[in-house]
């Protein structure tokens, strides 16, 4: 007698699966997901480096988490006063001398045995309390699950590591879902295919000669096949093929996030739509760039009209009308210079853009003689990376010469924000500043001897809420509510500079306190933000308003922009300093006091720009940028060129991630990784002057580069 059954059962292993169906692959669904990580293939865990001092002792304040809670005598404090008491654990011993039973029972608690703290309450009463004690590891572990705070929570993961998920093994999904395989490969190993390599296998996977899938499965996956490989295509046209299948959304670059979006709207295949892209080449090489344009042009062919704020000099040439807005930025701006086509705009004596489409005007930095380097570096004093092999680095030796423009190129996904964000920055990072960030894998690292400090210039947010704006970032706030302080009025009224203040209770609104608006919660839709009704918008009360400098308020000197700042504030030197810094970045147009969020990514890498040419140069400093040019058109490159130049000049070393060419021809080394990306990129394909590079046939920046100098 045999028993049979319709349901996946095995009566042998007494195992059962449930139906297999699209959401059993999905990691995003509970029918799919790992229940360990939750579909998240990693899980986050307290690193006892990250949280101790080996070097201090307790008192000292070994226990970086609990540091503040030996002067504060908290009752955590009093329980591990006990606890080492009863256990005869030193307090005073430097951490990394104690025994390790007693390391263990610090860090990992005693469940086992009751100990009675004893202190005072808030009423001076002495009493007394019998408690486990959890340890370091496990209460900051608890205190993570169980917070609603953002802000407990982000404190929290400075002392926590990524730990790949040891159920799932990083594939996110249940073992149900990773026994499906297709051609001996699981959900899980496709995954980790990039576009490159996923692309031929569908395609293997189609053809007739192809056993992988029976006669039966390949009717079943015709159409989706067929479907597959449609999108993937597109994929390939937007220069995305270095990507991997499994990549986190919120590990894309803005540039590329666009283009995926972009190629899932060509996949649909619609006409009579208006398509707004703004900066699409952002992030891409110029080899890619030209696949880029023809997919637009694609677009363009099945009769849709497609409009792109765009500065790339290529593709402006390439498209079939243009408008050229100006002649200025921000309040000298918004007329229309000129419109026509690129050849019209070329010929246009009133537009800057046709001055540098038609070669009448070129980006170029001239010397500049009167500045000399505060120091001379020898060829030997060189920043040399070894065995750097994170990601897709094929274990390479780079050496960047210092008090040097330096820029790192190649074509997307090649390893360039690997070798400089997560080995270079983070390597020299901990030497200086002693952070426990751990750089990407390389084998070593020499001439940081050589620097005296690192700065990354990135494209994050200077703010994740309105009351973080440029005014504050820079400093210059600080200076302006000096001023106010020290006016007649205000000193009449006792007012000091925290009165200017919007972040505290004094001279604010305290109806939005100091947001200047209101936020509507609109239950299932986003929530709206309206100007208060109170302050109409000025963040500030009525009280301080009335201080004017010079007939303006200051809500006034807020609103104006950075140009009009300047000339306000010409003949108060702190001020002006700082100004000065942020009109040089070419960020005159910005308002003082316009709120952080609204700034685009490349505002802010300026605005922090501008932040550190305000500080006292030191002639020592390595400074890191990603692609500075962002949102920058030809005349504004040619300003931060003379800036960058600058702060070479004064002895520093600046290293940019680029791929404008009008930036990488003025540099003076370049070092060109590929040569493609993703697995295929990662090597070293050429370092040099432009010149030298322009000469190497096996770099794509070489070809462009040529027709370029």
């Amino acid at each position: 007698e045999h028993l049979f059954s319709e349901k996946f059962t095995c009566p042998v292993d007494n195992i059962s699966f449930s139906e297999i169906e699209p959401r059993t692959f999905s990691f995003n669904s509970p029918h799919g997901a790992c229940p360990k990580c939750a579909g998240l293939g990693y899980l986050r865990k307290v690193d006892e480096e990250l949280i101790i001092n080996p070097n201090l002792s307790i008192l000292e304040g070994a226990i970086l988490p609990w540091a503040r809670t030996i002067e504060s005598n908290t009752w955590s404090w009093r329980t591990l006063e006990t606890v080492a008491a009863e256990n005869k654990i030193d307090l005073n011993k430097s951490f990394g001398e104690l025994p390790e039973s007693h390391k263990k029972n610090i860090l990992w608690g005693d469940n086992e045995n009751l100990y009675s703290v004893k202190g005072p309450n808030r009423f001076g009463r002495i009493v007394s309390w019998d408690t486990t004690f959890e340890g370091v590891i496990p209460g900051l572990e608890r205190r993570y699950q169980e917070t609603e705070s953002d802000f407990v929570r982000g404190e929290i993961e400075k002392f926590m590591r990524i730990d790949i998920c040891d159920q799932c093994q990083g594939s996110r999904l249940k073992k149900e879902a990773l026994s499906v395989t297709v051609g001996e490969n699981t959900i899980a190993q496709i995954s980790e295919y990039s576009i490159n390599q996923f692309f031929p296998w569908l395609k293997k996977l189609n053809t007739e000669n192809d056993q992988t899938l029976s006669e039966r499965e390949k009717q079943i996956a015709k159409s989706i096949l067929k479907e597959l490989i449609l999108r993937v295509q597109f994929l390939v046209d937007v220069g995305l093929d270095y990507l991997t299948i499994s990549r986190s959304a919120n590990t894309l670059a803005g540039g590329e996030a666009q283009r995926i979006r972009l190629a899932s709207q060509i996949g649909s295949g619609l006409s009579g739509v208006l398509y707004v892209l703004d900066e699409p080449s952002i992030g891409l090489h110029q080899r890619d760039n030209n696949r880029l344009i023809t997919t637009l042009k694609k677009l363009r062919d099945i009769q849709n009209t497609v409009i792109v704020v765009e500065h790339d000099r290529d593709m402006i040439l390439e498209s079939d009308y243009i408008f050229d807005f100006g002649p200025g930025a921000g309040e000298h701006g918004g007329k229309i210079i000129a419109q026509g086509t690129p050849s019209q705009i070329e010929k246009s004596a009133q537009s800057q853009t046709g001055k540098y489409l038609s070669g009448k005007k070129k980006v170029e930095i001239k010397t500049i003689a009167h500045d000399k380097p505060s120091q001379d570096f020898s060829e030997n004093q060189t920043l040399t990376v070894f065995g750097a092999s994170q990601h897709n680095l094929k274990k390479i030796d780079v050496s960047f010469p210092l008090g040097k423009f330096i820029c790192v190129t190649g074509v997307s996904g090649s390893g360039k924000s690997t070798l400089v964000h997560e080995i270079i920055y983070k390597a020299v990072a901990s030497h200086f500043f002693c952070t426990k960030t751990k750089a990407g894998k390389h084998e070593g690292i020499s001439g940081v001897e050589f620097l005296d400090k690192v700065v990354l210039v990135d494209q994050s947010p200077i703010g994740r809420t309105p009351r973080s704006n440029p005014a504050t970032y820079t400093g210059a706030f600080t200076y302006i509510r000096d001023l106010f302080s020290k006016t007649v009025d205000a000193r009449i009224k006792g007012y000091k500079p925290g009165r200017f203040s919007f972040n505290v209770k004094g001279g604010r609104c305290e109806a939005c306190e100091g947001e200047g608006q209101v936020k509507i919660e609109m239950q299932f839709l986003p929530d709206v933000y309206v100007d208060c009704e109170v302050c109409q918008g000025k963040r500030y009360n009525a009280e301080a308003l009335e201080i004017h400098y010079r007939d303006k308020n200051i809500a006034d000197v807020l609103s104006m922009t950075v140009d009009e700042a300047l000339q306000f504030f010409q003949n108060v030197p702190t001020i002006k300093n700082k100004l000065e810094t942020i009109y040089d970045v070419g960020l005159g147009y910005i308002r003082l006091g316009q709120p952080a969020p609204t700034l685009s990514g490349g505002e802010a890498q300026r605005v922090k720009l501008a932040t550190e040419l305000s500080k006292k140069a030191t002639g020592k400093t390595l400074y890191i940028l990603d692609e500075p040019t962002t949102g920058l058109h030809f005349a504004d490159i040619e300003r931060l060129l003379f800036i960058l130049k600058r702060l070479v000049l004064s002895g520093n070393t600046v290293i940019i991630i680029e791929h404008n060419m009008d930036v990488i021809k003025n540099c003076d080394w370049i070092i060109d990784l590929g040569p493609e990306g993703g697995d295929s990129g990662g090597k070293l394909i050429a370092q040099g002057t432009p010149n030298q590079i322009s000469k190497v046939k096996t770099s794509y920046t070489g070809q462009f580069l040529a027709k370029n100098l």
